[in-house]
């Protein structure tokens, strides 16, 4: 496999996508969840990101599959929140299930991902 940047990757390209809509999504709540709700949200949203860029970085196979593992939680745990808000009404069950339909496209690449890493660290 010819080196990629880690832009170049499609689930980091995918999960980009999906901060930058959760990041317009928090800027409508309401703003006593300011440093609540809406701070963890954007915090566990661009953790996947910035955790798929560590691990790209990093020199040997299990670190670059560890850090992947952290952003899987972090995509767990930006659904958890989006969970959350819905149960708070902050936003509707259609909100939530538009996300979640996100969220598990993002999930089965960075699983793919996760898998080919493993692959690697094998060898």
């Amino acid at each position: 496999m010819a080196y990629q940047n880690f832009e170049d990757l499609e689930v980091w390209k995918k999960s980009r996508e999906l901060k930058k809509e959760i990041a317009r999504l928090a800027k409508t709540f309401p703003a006593d969840e300011k440093f609540r709700l809406t701070d963890q949200l954007i915090r566990s949203s661009r953790s996947v990101n910035a955790q798929i860029a560590e691990g790209h970085g990093r020199k040997t196979w299990p670190d670059k599959l560890r850090f992947c593992v952290i952003a899987r939680g972090s995509l767990i745990e930006t659904l958890n929140h989006l969970i959350d808000a819905c149960d708070e009404g902050i936003i509707s069950e259609e909100v939530l299930k538009e996300f979640r339909n996100r969220i598990s496209e993002v999930e089965r690449l960075l699983n793919g991902y996760i898998s080919y890493l493993d692959r690697m660290s094998k060898q």
